[in-house]
């Protein structure tokens, strides 16, 4: 049974950094792209980050562009989310996810949740003004 558990959330100030990881369980996660979402109350989740399978390729939300950086350690199964110059906007529950497809395209870094097979629990993380 695959598990997906994120850490690394917390309650920080606007401008400050964190690092989230998602360390994935059950299944060898190599040969698979991954992504990172959030969702505040009342809202859709939305696209943050996404890796294609080898590290190789990565996609980003317009809003966190230059700011966040995805990133993954195959030895690790692990699944990373480096964001600095955080904003009080951006306060939400972080989730990470796995997609279990083999894309056509090796490069491909998915950014739809309907592409992504298991997902975490959440992460949350506040940001304070």
């Amino acid at each position: 049974q695959v598990q997906v558990a994120e850490s690394g959330g917390g309650l920080v100030q606007a401008g400050a950094s964190l690092r989230l990881s998602c360390l994935v369980s059950g299944r060898i996660v190599a040969s698979f792209a991954m992504g990172w979402f959030r969702q505040v109350p009342g809202k859709e989740r939305e696209f943050v980050a996404s890796i294609n399978w080898n590290g190789a390729s990565t996609d980003y939300a317009d809003s966190v562009k230059g700011r966040f950086t995805i990133s993954r350690d195959h030895a690790k199964n692990t699944l990373y989310l480096q964001m600095d110059s955080l904003k009080p906007e951006e306060t939400a529950l972080y989730y990470c996810a796995l997609s279990a497809t083999y894309y056509s395209s090796p490069r491909y870094a998915p950014n739809k949740d309907s592409e992504y097979a298991y997902w975490g629990q959440g992460t949350q993380v506040t940001v304070s003004s």
